[in-house]
């Protein structure tokens, strides 16, 4: 079928669509008063593609990307749209490349019954001083180590019960290379003992995972070039923390294992969809508040769970905040 496009007025841009697409833009940009629970640009790093060897845009003026480029609904170009290897909502059983079709029945039942199951706590870093824009500048403000404190005592209840049989094995707290995480990281490893501090790590570093809908318009070239440089080091950083523990495991070695990784509001929310094998562009969707515990499990078949999802419990009303919000009325 042919493609035609048009122009359509957004702002002062003016940015070409498919004809397909044009009607459904004008009424949304007349209409649309939608604000999203998303970090600002300057909360952005820059950081190739979703798909190897493709060039990014962002060097062509917006009306060649987006006439030349097949696009997404008019949002953003198609090679940036996550697609999974199985239509939706099927469950991909090979999602970490661990799955094992060659195993008898028996096999399976005893990897089920005995297996390690892998539990992961996402929590994002306390409030921080947002108005530098230099990331050694950014610390916690006077709340946000509050907010720390009260999250390290969290998790040593959860985790370090003084009775044996309740204990968790804690195999590491791995945390980002960012001066808010690592402040927040800092704060929690006084409250749990004895357990492995890794190096910081920036693949867990702040960033725009991918692109979100609803969009709010279309895709700018920085977007779309943010977009580029900032997913596959946030994809590298998933695949690195979240497979399934396919062998089994030694003669009265723990079958629970459990990982701490203090990180950021993004990085959170697109784990949390690639995990669940949920479309990644509704990472927006969710609004982790901060020193909120979202907690996941990888049972050894490669199932996935959520058993907390942004859990502000341990904070009382007067230390929950989202960024520079307070409260609710927001």
């Amino acid at each position: 079928m042919h493609n035609a496009w048009r122009f359509v007025q957004h702002g002062r841009r003016t940015v070409a669509v498919s004809a397909a697409s044009a009607l459904g833009l004008q009424q949304y940009y007349q209409h649309s008063t939608t604000t999203f629970c998303g970090a600002t640009d300057q909360d952005i790093p820059p950081i190739a593609g979703f798909q190897e060897g493709k060039e990014t845009p962002a060097t062509t003026s917006s009306y060649k990307s987006k006439v030349h480029e097949e696009w997404y609904h008019g949002m953003f170009p198609k090679r940036q749209l996550w697609r999974p290897k199985l239509e939706y909502p099927l469950w991909d059983p090979d999602w970490d490349h661990k799955h094992n079709d060659d195993l008898s029945s028996e096999e399976k039942r005893n990897l089920r019954v005995r297996g390690v199951t892998r539990h992961i706590i996402l929590v994002r870093h306390g409030q921080y001083d947002e108005s530098y824009r230099d990331d050694e500048k950014r610390v916690l403000t006077p709340l946000g180590r509050e907010q720390a404190e009260l999250t390290g005592q969290r998790l040593a209840d959860m985790l370090q019960a003084q009775d044996p049989s309740m204990a968790c094995h804690i195999s590491s707290l791995r945390v980002s290379n960012m001066t808010r995480a690592k402040e927040t990281a800092d704060i929690i490893a006084k409250y749990i003992q004895r357990v492995p501090y890794l190096e910081p790590d920036p693949d867990l570093n702040e960033g725009r995972p991918c692109h979100h809908i609803p969009s709010g318009g279309p895709a700018t070239d920085k977007v779309i070039q943010v977009t580029d440089q900032n997913h596959p080091r946030i994809e590298q950083a998933f695949t690195k923390y979240f497979y399934r523990q396919s062998e089994l495991p030694e003669e009265d070695a723990p079958q629970h294992e459990f990982e701490i990784i203090v990180c950021h509001a993004n990085v959170i929310r697109y784990f949390l969809c690639r995990a669940l094998q949920l479309p990644p562009e509704t990472w927006l969707r969710f609004c982790p508040f901060n020193c909120s515990l979202t907690y996941l499990t990888i049972r050894p078949t490669g199932s996935v769970s959520c058993r907390f999802l942004g859990d502000i419990g341990h904070l009382p009303v007067s230390l929950q905040t989202f960024s520079n919000h307070y409260g609710f009325n927001w």
